[in-house]
């Protein structure tokens, strides 16, 4: 079995005041928050532009780890760019990449972890076969593209097989759960399974981020 490890909250710049991201990140840095996700979109592979390598630059200068989520077409081409930026994590979808094992081996002997990330309708056996060559399975629990929208409940089974094949497997891997994670959903990913928590607008969307932060935090401290 995997050493049960705490369950980390990730805000999503994505929804942060890009006008001000650096004192976004202080500040829910300032609540215990050390980890954040960069969501990068080519409006091809999901109908959205978004962030780039500049921003995963801006978001190291605050110390925390970067999770950098590639929602694009042929993810190889652009892995490099990331990489180079400074990523701690570079996850891409299984259904982009050409080939997602070699992908993966490229991005962990660059030093970088690697994440592989499952898009809804996509089922977990597609990522069974790769658990030992990476570092996060990402479940994305909205359809990727847009922030806000709502959780979908029928992806905790997906979760919680992965779940059970981590745990069986002795994997050294997260499960992130990315989309609608709000006080109302968090409970339900995380009592699936999943120990990576992607928030967005329930965090940068709130008056007080670094206590919507804090308040998420205690909702899953036990779990």
């Amino acid at each position: 079995m995997t050493k049960k490890r705490a369950v980390q909250i990730v805000p999503s710049l994505l929804a942060c005041d890009l006008a001000r991201m650096g004192e976004e990140i202080e500040t829910v840095k300032s609540a215990g928050i050390s980890w954040v996700s960069v969501d990068v979109m080519d409006g091809h592979f999901v109908p959205n532009l978004s962030f780039g390598p500049d921003h995963v630059r801006m978001a190291k200068k605050y110390g925390l780890t970067v999770d950098c989520h590639l929602m694009v077409h042929e993810p190889e081409t652009i892995v490099p760019w990331f990489i180079k930026a400074g990523a701690d994590i570079i996850t891409f979808h299984i259904e982009a990449a050409k080939d997602a094992k070699s992908l993966a081996r490229q991005i962990r002997e660059s030093g970088k972890k690697v994440g592989i990330a499952l898009k809804p309708q996509t089922p977990a056996e597609k990522v069974l076969p790769l658990l030992s060559e990476i570092d996060l399975a990402l479940v994305m629990t909205v359809d990727p593209g847009f922030g806000g929208a709502h959780f979908m409940k029928e992806m905790r089974p997906k979760i919680s097989m992965l779940r059970r094949a981590i745990d069986s497997g002795n994997f050294d891997c997260w499960i992130q759960a990315d989309g609608g994670i709000n006080p109302q959903t968090i409970l339900l990913a995380a009592e699936a399974g999943a120990d990576s928590l992607v928030a967005g607008t329930a965090i940068f969307g709130q008056e007080n981020p670094a206590q919507a932060a804090r308040n998420l935090k205690e909702q899953v401290k036990d779990k």
